[in-house]
């Protein structure tokens, strides 16, 4: 058993050794190793023209937009001054002046003496044709102006002067020239 510790001993002895000479630590020259500058590079000017295509495609996406919109408000405001030009000649057409004088103008006068149905289909009141000299005066008279909207005119008579003589006539200044 002695020779069989023995020999693991140095056999110990020999491995302890050669990790001990594996372990220690020299001075090894650096090596540069380089990152390769071309893939890098590439993803940068991906990175920049992507971004520059995708700014000029949202401008001009923007810019679409924006001309739509102007055609839409120019739109909307046609329409609407459309719609008040339409609301306008209803109101005209609408008007109980302008009814009642195509009415005359076909013929229609009111009657002097209204007469009435009754729901028995009796008639209530006197049967009085309408003549045309029945017809209303539809254009109402001009008004008057107050005095103070239409004063008197105011005359004034301005002399004139007695022209100048050579004895008379006095020396004027030049506006080029001073006189001292």
């Amino acid at each position: 058993m002695s020779s069989s510790a023995v020999q693991i001993r140095s056999r110990g002895s020999r491995i302890a050794s050669a990790a001990v000479e594996k372990a220690r630590l020299s001075v090894v020259p650096r090596t540069r190793t380089r990152a390769p500058k071309v893939p890098f590079v590439t993803l940068v000017s991906l990175i920049l023209v992507g971004g520059v295509v995708g700014l000029v495609l949202f401008n001009t996406s923007m810019q679409q937009a924006s001309f739509a919109a102007t055609s839409l408000e120019e739109q909307a405001t046609n329409l609407a001054a459309r719609e008040q030009t339409l609301q306008m000649e209803l109101a005209d057409l609408r008007n109980p002046q302008r009814v009642a004088a195509e009415a005359q103008a076909m013929g229609m006068v009111v009657p002097p003496a209204p007469t009435f149905l009754g729901l028995d289909g009796s008639v209530l009141g006197e049967k009085v044709p309408a003549l045309p000299t029945d017809a209303l005066n539809l254009a109402p008279p001009a008004p008057i102006k107050p005095k103070v909207l239409a004063p008197a005119p105011t005359i004034v008579k301005v002399m004139a002067e007695p022209a100048p003589t050579s004895k008379n006539k006095k020396p004027q200044n030049t506006p080029g020239r001073k006189r001292h």
